[in-house]
């Protein structure tokens, strides 16, 4: 089974964007495992409004990998980047997982983290944490007490720059009776 992995970025108190969905805060004086982790993926996963937030850096950073845009607002089926999935995300995710590849990367954001976490299929969380406190801003983890998930001790790493990278495997799955309570759009 293909693992999905959430690599992202977070502020010291838990934002991984700004409330405005700017990330002028991170860090790009180095790779930070970036490249490594790349090389490991096929197929990247993400919300539209990160899909959104991406189109604004220039050119589209996946290309050579697979990618995915949930949401229940586009009426497109595929741009020159993407295809959007719209409906049965369970369905598309557990196909995606049991397919043949390498693993997936779930860029984010806040309300696909969510929707992810809720249902069980994030394998693995590699945060990068930012020496920095935003105050608020986009939460990388909503709160929500059924989201109550264990996680197993991997690797940290340090940096000179004052970011901690640390990696953790989740050991909870969810259960098909819990339900998202909010839409991803």
């Amino acid at each position: 089974m293909r693992k999905i992995r959430l690599f992202i970025a977070s502020s010291l108190d838990g934002y991984i964007a700004r409330t405005s969905g700017e990330v002028d805060w991170l860090f790009t004086d180095s790779d930070y495992g970036y490249k490594e982790f790349f090389d490991q993926i096929d197929t990247v996963l993400m919300g539209r409004k990160t899909y959104d937030q991406v189109l604004t850096f220039g050119e589209y950073p996946y290309k050579g990998k697979e990618s995915f845009v949930f949401s229940k607002t586009v009426q497109a089926e595929t741009d020159n980047n993407v295809e959007f999935v719209k409906g049965n995300w369970k369905g598309f995710i557990n196909t995606l997982r049991q397919s043949s590849g390498r693993d997936t990367w779930l860029v984010g954001g806040a309300q696909t983290i969510h929707y992810f976490m809720k249902h069980g299929f994030i394998d693995e969380l590699i945060l990068s944490i930012h020496p920095i406190i935003l105050g608020s801003g986009i939460p990388l983890i909503v709160n929500d007490p059924s989201l109550e998930t264990a996680l197993e001790f991997k690797d940290v790493k340090t940096y000179d720059s004052g970011l901690l990278q640390v990696s953790y495997d989740l050991k909870r799955k969810a259960t098909d009776k819990e339900t998202v309570s909010k839409d991803i759009s």
